[in-house]
């Protein structure tokens, strides 16, 4: 006997049959689909705008389709402030105007000019401002999808501006997404509240332009990549075929900035370049932004190394968790000489998410945690920069192992000239280092080719965790033009692998050290760089950065306070 299946009277009343019978029944009519590529196709971000009021019901119902958003673990971690003032919005677009003329002064001569002949934002010119706010406040544990990928609140916010965006432009209204703001100083014109963090401010208004093509594109400042050339199938290729990483426009000094720099220290009272390798390092660090800095931050990154396991070090792998802990009190050997030179100490553990190899018979990291790492290093190095000088410090057991591999993959150099005794090692335990190193290397180049050679191969095939957020650190204080002071040989490393994705880095180093490491002074030569200090230090945490740092700062303030001649 057959029975009629009970049909709900809410919720989904299809069946399994029907769905089996027509899987793309849930499509929309070829009209409607049509009318949405459309809107997606013809979405801007708009820059000027006409001065007339939006309705307050057409401002609801676009805030409205960002709330439909999807969210992570359903949180709706969004918060919409609207601004009307003018004055909150002149304000705004001050800041918005400061920061474009900084990050002007970062790029090349050509890409400055073309940034500065773009109109890139309407905060004055737009009657609604919307404040895009992220509420972090719940721990990522407590949210369902969370505790995996601890930014997807962030991603859900993101996909909540995309909505508004497209709702606005389906309605007519233009809409330009700002992030040229430190997230700080937004968050603090519109009184955000600790563990609430903005994603920028949206210009929201009848649009004064209907720009038929991106804006960015339309003014020759960049191309749409072709389809084939973003879709990967499978897996991240690994024989060549991987996409081009997007371009960097990081610029070094210009000539007049470093001639200018200079110049400020010849009419001293006493003879040029009498400070030797010191005026040297004030010139170019003068150089960098035109500003003395007279602080800054010890950035000390910890990570954990399987390659331990090989016996290469000898301490165990918990000193790393104790000294970080030491740190983090300020108790350590770093931290103290960070406080002794006027340093904030800023201390993080570098976690990849997926399983660490090591290094002899599997690769370091995943791809996608090494990019993860370097831009969580370039937010901690963009977030540093804000205080003056950018010291690195490392606590990693198993690290010099890691840092050899790296140099001789790096600059082909051969174990032999790479791999050091180490702290408290014996020769039985250098031949071990020696033999894992050229294991890897082995191992590594059988796989990779002569791709090994690229940062970011370098770091997934032989790599560590700290070493990548280093790295990244490196390149976000660079791009603020902060300079940076090496500690050892792991530090040294991180700088050789940012100026290899961005040699405009390379303008920001300044070594700290020469280090007992027998790579150490492989990679500074590699870098063209000239320690401040030689003292045979075997200790990590950023010791010899700090007090290398406290020579500079003092340096600084003699070429300031010194008696001039005419």
């Amino acid at each position: 006997m057959t029975w009629r299946r009970p049909i709900p009277t809410v919720g989904d009343r299809t069946s399994a049959a029907q769905r089996a019978a027509a899987p793309d029944a849930w499509a929309f009519d070829p009209a409607t689909i049509d009318a949405l590529h459309t809107v997606i196709a013809a979405r801007r971000d708009i820059r000027r705008f006409r001065p007339d009021p939006v309705p307050d019901d057409l401002v609801r119902s676009v805030l409205d389709a960002g709330h439909r958003a999807p969210s992570v673990g359903h949180s709706q971690p969004w918060r919409f402030i609207t601004v009307r003032a003018a004055t909150t919005r002149d304000r705004a677009a001050h800041i918005a105007d400061r920061e474009r003329l900084r990050q002007a002064e970062q790029l090349e001569p050509d890409r400055r000019q073309r940034l500065l002949d773009l109109q890139l934002e309407g905060i004055r010119e737009a009657p609604i401002g919307v404040v895009v706010a992220c509420d972090r406040r719940t721990p990522a544990a407590g949210v369902l999808g969370r505790a995996t990928f601890a930014d997807t609140d962030v991603w859900s916010c993101a996909c909540a501006i995309e909505n508004i965006w497209l709702a606005a432009r389906a309605a007519g209204l233009g809409v330009g997404w700002v992030t040229l703001f430190p997230p700080a100083e937004l968050a603090d014109l519109v009184g955000l509240p600790s563990g609430v963090e903005t994603l920028g401010w949206l210009c929201l208004g009848w649009p004064d332009e209907r720009p038929p093509d991106p804006g960015l594109e339309r003014n020759g400042w960049s191309r749409r990549m072709p389809l084939d050339d973003v879709i990967i199938a499978e897996r991240w290729p690994a024989d060549g075929g991987a996409p081009a990483a997007p371009p960097s426009f990081l610029a070094a000094p210009s000539g007049a900035a470093i001639v200018a720099a200079r110049d400020s220290g010849d009419d001293l009272l006493t003879a040029p370049g009498s400070l030797g390798v010191l005026d040297a390092t004030v010139n170019r660090v003068l150089a960098l932004s035109g500003e003395t800095p007279t602080a800054g931050t010890l950035v000390v990154i910890a990570a954990d190394h399987p390659v331990t396991r090989h016996a290469v070090s000898a301490y165990p792998t918990s000193v790393t968790a104790e000294v970080l802990d030491a740190t983090r009190c300020g108790e350590s050997l770093g931290a103290v000489a960070a406080r002794r030179a006027g340093l904030r100490v800023v201390a993080e553990r570098a976690t990849p998410l997926l399983p660490q190899g090591d290094l002899l018979e599997t690769d370091a990291l995943d791809i996608a945690d090494v990019d993860s790492l370097v831009s969580t290093g370039r937010r901690l190095g963009r977030e540093a920069a804000t205080r003056g000088l950018v010291c690195l410090g490392e606590i990693g057991i198993g690290n010099t192992t890691v840092a050899a591999a790296l140099v001789c993959a790096l600059l082909e150099a051969s174990p032999q000239k790479t791999v050091g005794l180490g702290v408290n090692a014996d020769a039985a335990m250098l031949d071990r280092k020696r033999a894992v190193v050229d294991g890897a290397l082995t191992r590594a180049r059988a796989h990779y080719g002569s791709r090994l050679a690229k940062p970011r191969t370098a770091l997934a095939a032989l790599g560590g965790p700290e070493f990548a957020m280093l790295t990244g650190v490196v390149l976000g204080a660079a791009a603020e033009g902060a300079p940076v002071v090496l500690d050892g040989l792991a530090t040294s490393v991180a700088a050789l692998l940012a100026v290899g994705m961005e040699p405009g880095a390379r303008a920001a180093l300044v070594a700290g050290q020469h280090s007992r490491e027998q790579a150490h002074q492989l990679v500074l030569t590699e870098l063209g760089l000239e320690p401040l200090l030689d003292l045979r230090f075997r200790a990590g945490e950023g010791v010899a950065a700090c007090l290398a740092a406290q020579l500079l700062l003092s340096a600084l303030s003699i070429r300031q306070e010194t008696g001039r001649v005419t």
